[in-house]
């Protein structure tokens, strides 16, 4: 196998593991964080949770098979990407807006579809960006990063509850 010319990753690979990090940070949090304030501050019910979380999901994976062959059929990669993460993105903050079930499950549905459309053309992009012999580095620190933040959030989604709890707590006595 030839040598790469360099054994440094691109700004396309950094810019989509720092983008994937921060994503998946506010992501995580989401899943932990919107059941509790649906069944806590909504009053919604149990099937309703499950509802939301599975349109939600079914939407990504579904939209992931269409933006793949979209990615591939307009040879373009970065508008895809970077629509979805846009999209998601203006989701994500208008949770705080909503005063129902329908609407949480609205900005779900929207941030998701915002996965969906960015996926498969963000591994495309990575790929397309990367030489062969540097692909296994890219995408392994492209995962890490999507895992650390993972971890980051979930531990910020613990960290917001214990402090609501803590609060609830002072409240009441």
């Amino acid at each position: 196998m030839a040598k790469p010319e360099s054994n440094n990753l691109n700004r396309n690979v950094w810019t989509l593991c720092g983008t994937s990090f921060l994503r998946d940070v506010s992501s995580e949090m989401l899943v932990h964080l919107v059941p509790l304030f649906l069944a806590n501050v909504l009053g919604a019910r149990t099937w309703v949770v499950g509802l939301i979380e599975g349109v939600a999901e079914t939407t990504a994976s579904l939209l992931k098979l269409f933006s793949g062959r979209l990615s591939d059929q307009l040879s373009r990669r970065k508008p895809l990407t970077v629509g979805g993460y846009a999209l998601a993105g203006l989701a994500t903050p208008l949770l705080f807006l909503a005063n129902s079930w329908p609407m949480v499950m609205l900005y779900r549905f929207l941030d998701r579809v915002g996965k969906g459309l960015r996926t498969a053309p963000r591994d495309a992009l990575l790929a397309d960006s990367t030489p062969v012999e540097l692909r296994g580095r890219a995408f392994g620190y492209h995962r890490a990063a999507d895992s650390a933040g993972a971890m980051v959030g979930l531990l910020l989604a613990g960290v917001v509850v214990y402090h609501l709890q803590a609060n609830q707590a002072l409240l009441e006595r």
